[in-house]
C-alpha cells in the first residue's frame, strides 16, 4: 500500500483497520483533509472545510477504539461528505444560491444525524447547483465543479460535489438527494456507487418529504457502505409522516447472481445511447450472465414522453417555489432557475394529474414484465460527453461524437424511476468511456425489495476487480498523465 492508499479505502475496512491500530482516526482524516484541499483547486467539488471539528472528532474515536471509552460505533472515525442541501448545525447551507448565501443551520437534519450518530465524522459540505436544480453542477455561488477523469466534462448533479469526493479519496461515503436522479447521476459521471432507496425509507425533510419523487439516500465506493449507511438511517421518525418501520436487517448473499432473473433493456423510454456506454452497460450484463445470472431483454412499452412528463411535474411544482424569488431577486439567481420559474407560470394542476396517470400506466406495465424477473438493469446516463456547465442556456453535448441540443430529459435515464418512486435503484459503475469519463448502469428492483437490489449490487461489485485501484483512479490522483 503507498501513503496515501488508504484514503480509497472503504469505511468498513477503515473500521477495522482503527480497531486493530493499523490505522488512526486521526491519521487518516489528517490526510483526508489534505486531499479535499489539493482536490478543491482541480474540481471545485467543496463549499466548507470542517477541518478543527473533524479533527477532534477523530481524536475521540481513537478513544473509543483504545478501550478507554463507549465503544466504536459502525462508521466511528469514518470521514463523510455532506450535500450542501442537508442542514448541519453550525453550517452554511446556501442551497447553492446567492439568495441564501449566508444561511448558517442551528439544527441538524434526521438524516444527517442518524449518519453522525453511527460515528461518521463531516469533513466537508459539497456543491450543487442552485436548488439542486440540474444534472450537472455548477452556480453563480460556488462557481462550476468538475468530473475528475476530466476537467471539461459533468461531475453530474444534483449531488455532483459528493460523488467528485468519493471518486477522489477525499471520504469513503457521501450523502445525496435525488428527485430526479440527482444521486445516481453524479454516481454514474464519477464511477461511484450511489442509492435512490424506496420513498419513505429513509426519514426527508419537511415539506419535500411529501413529495414522493424526493430521496435522500447513501453515495459510496462499495456496497458494503452503502448497507452501512441504510442500516444507520432508514426508519420512521416523527418529523416524517411518510417515513416507513425500518426494514428488516439485510443479510448478504454472495451466491445471489446464481439464478438471478434480470430484465435488461437498452430501449428505455427511446433514450439515444451512446456507443460506450452501450458497450460497457454489455459488458455488466455479461458479468452478471457469467456468474449465472439469467439475462433477458425487455421491453417495457414506456412511452417516450415520461420522461419529459416528469419533469413537467417537478417544474409544476418546484418551480411554483421560486416564482416569487425570480420577481423580487432575479437578478441574483441563476439562468437555470429563472427558466424554470418561467416555465412553471404556464403549469396547471391537470398536469400533475396526467404525471401521476402516466405513472401509474408504467408501473403497471412495469409490473406485468417484471413479473418473471428479480430485477431490471438500464444504463444510468446517456452519454459522458456533457459539458461541466451544461445547463440553460448552454443545452449542447455530443453522442457518439456527433453535437446534439436538447433538455435533460434526453440525458439521464433516472427520472422515470422517480416517477416510479417506491422501487430501489442503484447505479453502479460499469467502466470508462473513451474519453475517459466514467460509465454507469441502474439495478432496479420490485417495490421496496432494498434488499435483492443491494445483494445485487454487492455481488456486481465483486466482479469488478479493476474498481478503484491505482490504474483506475483520477489522473490526478495517480499523477499518470493529466486533467484533459
Amino acid at each position: 500500500m503507498s501513503d496515501d492508499d488508504f484514503l480509497f479505502s472503504n469505511a468498513s475496512e477503515l473500521v477495522a483497520a482503527f480497531a486493530s491500530k493499523s490505522l488512526s482516526p486521526v491519521e487518516v482524516i489528517t490526510a483526508s483533509l489534505a486531499r479535499a484541499e489539493t482536490v478543491q483547486t482541480h474540481c471545485n467539488p467543496i463549499t466548507e472545510f470542517f477541518a478543527e471539528t473533524a479533527l477532534e472528532a477523530a481524536h475521540k474515536a481513537e478513544v473509543r477504539y483504545s478501550g478507554k471509552g463507549a465503544a466504536p460505533r459502525p462508521l466511528e472515525g469514518v470521514a463523510i461528505a455532506i450535500k450542501e442541501e442537508f442542514a448541519l448545525c453550525g453550517s452554511t447551507r446556501s442551497s447553492g444560491s446567492l439568495l441564501y448565501a449566508d444561511r448558517v443551520d442551528e439544527h441538524t437534519d434526521v438524516y444527517i444525524q442518524r449518519l453522525l450518530d453511527g460515528g461518521a465524522i463531516p469533513l466537508v459540505k459539497t456543491t450543487t447547483p442552485e436548488f439542486c436544480l440540474l444534472g450537472s453542477t455548477w452556480s453563480r455561488r460556488y462557481g462550476v465543479t468538475t468530473n475528475p477523469w476530466h476537467d471539461k466534462m459533468t461531475c453530474g448533479g444534483s449531488s455532483g460535489g459528493s460523488a467528485v469526493a468519493l471518486a477522489t479519496g477525499i471520504a469513503p461515503i457521501a450523502t445525496g438527494t435525488d428527485i430526479g436522479g440527482s444521486i445516481r447521476i453524479p454516481a454514474s459521471a464519477c464511477g461511484v456507487f450511489g442509492y435512490k432507496p424506496p420513498y419513505g425509507r429513509n426519514p426527508e425533510v419537511p415539506i419535500f418529504n411529501l413529495d414522493y419523487y424526493s430521496h435522500s439516500g447513501p453515495m459510496a465506493r462499495s456496497t458494503s457502505d452503502i448497507v452501512i449507511m441504510q442500516a444507520l438511517t432508514a426508519g420512521q421518525h416523527a418529523s416524517d409522516i411518510a417515513s416507513l418501520p425500518a426494514p428488516p436487517t439485510h443479510v448478504a448473499d454472495p451466491n445471489c447472481l446464481k439464478g438471478l432473473r434480470v430484465a435488461m433493456t437498452t430501449t428505455l423510454c427511446g433514450y439515444e445511447i451512446d456507443h460506450d456506454v452501450a458497450a460497457n452497460f454489455a459488458a455488466a450484463c455479461k458479468h452478471l450472465s457469467d456468474a449465472g445470472a439469467k439475462v433477458e431483454e425487455v421491453d417495457l412499452g414506456w412511452p417516450h414522453s415520461l420522461p419529459a412528463m416528469a419533469e413537467t411535474y417537478l417544474n409544476t411544482l418546484w418551480g411554483a417555489t421560486l416564482q416569487d424569488a425570480a420577481k423580487s431577486h432575479g437578478e441574483d439567481m441563476c439562468p437555470y432557475s429563472l427558466a424554470y420559474a418561467k416555465a412553471s407560470l404556464t403549469r396547471t394542476p391537470r398536469e400533475i394529474i396526467d404525471a401521476n396517470t402516466l405513472a401509474w400506466q408504467a408501473h403497471s406495465s412495469f409490473a406485468r414484465v417484471m413479473e418473471n424477473f428479480d430485477i431490471l438493469v438500464c444504463p444510468t446516463n446517456a452519454t459522458t460527453d456533457v459539458p461541466a456547465d451544461y445547463g440553460y442556456p448552454k443545452q449542447s453535448y455530443k453522442i457518439d461524437g456527433q453535437p446534439r441540443t436538447g433538455g435533460e430529459d434526453k440525458l439521464w435515464l433516472t427520472s422515470p424511476f422517480n416517477m416510479l418512486s417506491r422501487l430501489p435503484v442503484m447505479s453502479c459503475p460499469t467502466g470508462f468511456a473513451a474519453n475517459g469519463v466514467p460509465t454507469g448502469m441502474q439495478i432496479v428492483g420490485h417495490a421496496y425489495d432494498d434488499s435483492t437490489v443491494l445483494n445485487a449490487s454487492l455481488a456486481y461489485e465483486g466482479l469488478l476487480d479493476w474498481l478503484y485501484d491505482a490504474e483506475h483512479r483520477p489522473s490526478l490522483i495517480t499523477g499518470k498523465g493529466h486533467l484533459r
